[in-house]
Formats: C-alpha cells, structure tokens, sequence
C-alpha cells in the first residue's frame, strides 16, 4: 500500500509540474508563455527574465518527469523542492492563501517534493537512484542556487516606472 501511494504521490507532484512549466514555456492552462513569464521574471529582479524562466520550466519539467518515473531519485523531488522555494519567495507579497497570489501553492509543493524525497520512491520505479553522496552535493548545490536567486529577489531593486510623456502645449 505504501508503495502505491508514494507513485501516487510522484504521478501527482511531477504531473502538476509539468503543467506548471507548461504555462510558463507554452501559454498554456491560462499560462503567461514564455515572455509573459520572462516579464515578471525580470521585474522581480530576475534578469534576463526569458532565460531564467525558461531555466525555471526547464527545472520543473525535468524535476517532474524525474519524481514520476523514479529515475536518479531524489534528484527530482529535490529539483522541484528548490524551484518551488524561488516561487515562494516570489509570492511572497501574496500572503499565505492562493487566492490573493500567495505563497501557499508552492509551499504545498515544495512540502510534498520533500516528504517524497525523504521517503524514497518506492518500488514502482523505472531507473535507479542516486548515490547518497551524490543526492548530497547535488542538494547543496541546488540549495545554494535557490538561495542566491531568492537572495536576489529579495534584494532586487523594483523596475523604473517610466514617466509618459507631457503633452504638447496646445497653441
């Protein structure tokens, strides 16, 4: 049973991923595409906006497509745990609740992302999992480009409203 229920777990976490990314990469399920994203990516300091959300859906997708199948575990839960922590402190003006754009969907995420790599995958699995020493460099690693991109956010300077041009004198 146990078993069971952590593919369910790893279908759910890395399908929604993929869904996640597709929003930012395609337009798609009422997504930004990729400049919308590459737009608000840029206005919280994370510039050049359309490389780092194309790294960010390239992150979520790989992470989601990692914790389904099971390969290289936990890289993938991991992966998905460091993006979502980004899109925390992205939402962070939001408050807790969704509704008002806060932060409770992806600390729902990267909450699951940590419970399944700390639990393992389970034996429906279709590749093995990483060596321990490996998951622990790989998550330091990941761990420290999630903090200096969120460090960067956080510290980031908001953009320059332009001032519209006055309008000519009329004569």
């Amino acid at each position: 049973m146990r078993d069971v229920a952590l593919l369910g777990a790893r279908l759910l976490l890395g399908g929604y991923m993929g869904i996640h990314a597709s929003q930012k990469l395609l337009g798609k399920f009422h997504g930004p595409g990729l400049d919308g994203a590459g737009a608000l990516f840029e206005k919280n300091g994370l510039a050049p906006g359309r490389q780092m959300a194309t790294a960010a859906a390239a992150t979520e997708i790989a992470g989601g497509v990692l914790t389904v199948t099971g390969v290289a575990y936990p890289a993938g839960p991991l992966a998905i745990a460091g993006a979502m922590s980004v899109a925390a402190a992205h939402n962070r003006a939001g408050g807790l609740m969704a509704i008002r754009g806060g932060i409770e969907l992806p600390v729902a995420y990267s909450t699951l992302a940590l419970t399944l790599a700390a639990a393992g995958p389970g034996k429906y699995t279709i590749g093995p999992s990483l060596p321990g020493k490996l998951t622990a460099l790989g998550a330091l690693a990941g761990g420290a480009v999630a903090g200096a991109l969120i460090a960067r956010m956080v510290t980031a300077k908001p953009p320059a409203v332009e001032e519209p041009a006055p309008a000519p004198a009329e004569p």
